[in-house]
């Protein structure tokens, strides 16, 4: 396959084309060249849209796909495709599916039914066996089969012991560990965040200190084992405050921002809806404003969809029953150009790569073309009929978003979208 995209901004800062109008020639899946014009003597496949942008494929650090066990709610094939719709090139897999992927043959399974799917699938093995928080899974075996990172999605580890001994353990392998933050017992039967809003509302909250003290805990467990870790979707402005603490001792510490929480306060429980029901709870004004702050001034390493489809059955409940989730993956761009601009936003979808210990690719002649096209301009709402998700439970139905996604080009395929 030969094509030549025309007239793109490149926003690329490793690339010495950043922020330049191009056109780029890609043959078999790499970059053959790179000029402000080229000529089409031989009529290769052309690529035209409107204020062209292009930039690295956009890696996604936290995606659920039900798959297997829950497809219903979503498959590997169809979710592959929708997240090569909404840009995103590669996404780590969360174990978040019936078996729980805690084994090798687990992981080997949900690999190969991704093989031919232009966006790349990397799964995250659980950390401990069922993801029950009392044995450790078989960490080793897991990365020799292509898990990138240990972790039981949206579970925190009680025993902190056992968070220790996986920190010193997955050192031999330079494994990374991954460690979701929220004492239940604090959390208690909470199900909104703890505040003005919940209590005029008359929900049971969940409290900042439930996420806060964990996240304590775990970076004083970093500091005596050494190891990596890395703190996903935290929610509160101390949160912030201690990971930056942790980062000027020294200890290697990550952490990663879900899109929702970046855009959206607890306010939005006004009306009871259950799409806003999600973990960590959406948190105050002020906790939104510091956690776009630590996006900004670099604490918060990497912005995620924490894509996770819920099927009706269990959303469409009382606010109190209704499972916690939201997708995420076809509004994360657009929402996010509403708060953040567009060099940012291409800087947080990209940076996940390396902190999962995978290659970051860049615009550069010789190298396989891994590309997101979009537009970062002009205003829409975002409507059901854009939900592309077997489930379609999404926080941000009726919001306005910015800008528009074209789509990828990885894996020597093509996927645009219409």
């Amino acid at each position: 396959m030969k094509t030549i995209i025309r007239s793109a901004k490149i926003i690329d800062p490793k690339s010495p084309y950043h922020n330049k109008t191009v056109d780029i020639l890609i043959a078999d899946g790499c970059i053959s060249k790179i000029d402000s014009t080229l000529s089409n003597p031989e009529n290769y496949n052309e690529i035209k849209r409107d204020n062209l942008h292009i930039s690295v494929g956009w890696f996604d650090s936290s995606v659920s796909l039900g798959e297997p066990g829950y497809e219903d709610r979503e498959t590997i094939k169809n979710g592959l495709e929708v997240a090569a719709k909404s840009g995103f090139s590669g996404i780590a897999l969360q174990p978040n599916s019936h078996p729980i992927i805690d084994n090798q043959s687990q992981v080997l399974f949900v690999k190969s039914k991704a093989q031919e799917a232009a966006t790349e699938l990397f799964p995250i093995g659980a950390l401990t066996k069922e993801s029950e928080g009392k044995d450790m899974a078989e960490l080793y075996d897991m990365k020799n089969a292509g898990a990138i990172a240990f972790g039981d999605y949206n579970r925190s580890l009680s025993n902190a012991n056992l968070l220790k001994i996986a920190l010193q353990y997955t050192q031999d392998f330079d494994g990374l560990v991954i460690a979701f933050a929220q004492d239940d017992k604090i959390k208690g039967n909470g199900v909104a965040n703890e505040g003005i809003v919940s209590t005029r509302l008359g929900l049971k909250g969940i409290p900042n200190l439930a996420e806060e003290i964990e996240v304590a805990r775990n970076l004083f467990l970093l500091e005596y084992t050494g190891g990596k870790l890395h703190i996903p979707t935290i929610s509160t402005a101390k949160s912030v405050t201690l990971i930056q603490e942790a980062k000027a001792k020294g200890l290697q510490v990550s952490c990663s921002v879900a899109v929702h929480h970046l855009v959206l306060n607890d306010e939005k429980l006004e009306e009871f809806d259950t799409r806003y029901k999600v973990t960590p709870p959406l948190r105050s004004e002020a906790d939104r404003l510091a956690l776009i702050e630590g996006v900004k001034n670099g604490i918060i390493d990497t912005i995620t969809s924490d894509h996770n489809p819920i099927d009706i059955e269990h959303k469409k409940m009382d606010f109190d029953t209704a499972k916690n989730g939201t997708i995420g993956l076809e509004s994360a761009f657009g929402a996010l150009l509403t708060i953040l601009p567009v060099e940012t936003v291409v800087e947080k979808l990209t940076s996940g790569r390396a902190l999962f210990g995978l290659k970051t690719p860049s615009i550069i002649e010789g190298t396989p073309a891994n590309l997101c096209l979009f537009n970062p301009d002009g205003k829409s709402t975002f409507t059901l009929d854009k939900i592309l998700s077997k489930s379609k439970n999404s926080a941000f139905i009726g919001s306005e978003i910015k800008g528009e996604v074209y789509g990828i080009l990885n894996q020597n395929q093509l996927i645009l979208n219409q």
